[in-house]
């Protein structure tokens, strides 16, 4: 579905909130709690795009990233990092890896919904 987007985040309060601002403006949310759900889930269903933390237990967003790689489910899907790292080299790795965004949080809601509508050129009411 094109309003399909999944949250990876081990933080519950995260993923409430991007979840819950997400589908405020009309998307469909799914949540995983780290890398390796995320990655079973995006070769599982089809997303519009993908938020995803970078540091998270059992395999981190960008060791999913990397992983993802040579999956077809990854090809032109849209994974935005939302963290709390702002470091270049981190950014610089994630970008490497395949990430198409980077937000840190704590994140403004209008602008992630923004930035998903653009990655998934939605135009969701």
């Amino acid at each position: 579905m094109k309003n399909n987007i999944l949250v990876i985040d081990d933080s519950t309060s995260v993923r409430q909130r991007v979840g819950e601002t997400l589908r405020n403006a009309g998307f469909r949310v799914d949540e995983a709690t780290n890398g390796l759900q995320g990655k079973k889930a995006i070769e599982a269903s089809p997303y519009a795009c993908v938020i995803c933390d970078v540091n998270m237990p059992l395999m981190n967003g960008i060791e999913m990233l990397e992983a993802l790689e040579e999956s077809e489910s990854k090809q032109k899907l849209p994974i935005v990092m939302l963290t709390t790292e702002g470091s270049r080299v981190l950014i610089q790795k994630a970008k490497q890896a395949g990430a198409s965004g980077w937000i840190v949080k704590p994140f403004n809601p209008e602008l992630l919904v923004a930035a998903v509508r653009k990655l998934t050129a939605l135009s969701v009411v």
